[in-house]
């Protein structure tokens, strides 16, 4: 039977599905291209080398999970209905949130990953200290409660992530967000 010929995007995106659940040790070239009923040769033609394919997964999930969901919120009306899309976006179960657990430790010898990781989260929390601007924060209070907030997700997902969440989830985690931002949502 011949084999597919799969594109960048089709590596990318299977590369960041194993990343999430594996880390960097689900980054085995001939095991990707079994999955992907490709020849291991189709690799090389997108990509020079596993660490160039790295890059590739790391792009492709800041598109997907910073990127987008600004994208998303920015939809919204400023103010309140947008801090509520974004609080549904970010706290919603997702099968590859371990990415980023996996992405910190890859960091720890790599000191370039590290300073991605480093802009990526800047742009977060610039971006959460901007919706709560919007809010009618002054911009310490904003920072510091962004500082919290994006922690407070971190923790929250890690919490969760071999959990199941309640059906009723998101009005708790409303509730717990009311104790450190005041805003009636």
């Amino acid at each position: 039977m011949p084999k597919k010929i799969i594109d960048k995007e089709g590596w990318v995106e299977k590369g960041f599905q194993k990343f999430a659940k594996q880390g960097i040790n689900g980054i085995v070239v001939e095991k990707i291209s079994k999955e992907l009923g490709c020849s291991k040769s189709s690799f090389y033609w997108h990509f020079k080398t596993k660490e160039d394919y790295v890059k590739a997964i790391i792009n492709f999930w800041i598109k997907f999970d910073t990127e987008k969901i600004i994208e998303q919120v920015n939809s919204k009306p400023i103010g309140k209905k947008q801090f509520i899309q974004f609080i549904r976006l970010v706290f919603m179960k997702d099968e590859y949130l371990d990415f980023i657990f996996y992405l910190k430790r890859y960091a720890i010898r790599r000191k370039q990953i590290g300073q991605i990781l480093d802009l990526v989260e800047l742009q977060r929390l610039e971006f959460i200290v901007t919706q709560l601007l919007n809010l009618g924060y002054q911009k310490e209070e904003a920072i510091t409660k962004a500082k919290v907030f994006y922690s407070y997700l971190i923790g929250y997902h890690e919490r969760y992530r071999i959990k199941k969440q309640s059906d009723g989830y998101m009005t708790e985690v409303m509730e717990e967000i009311r104790h450190f931002i005041k805003i009636d949502l």
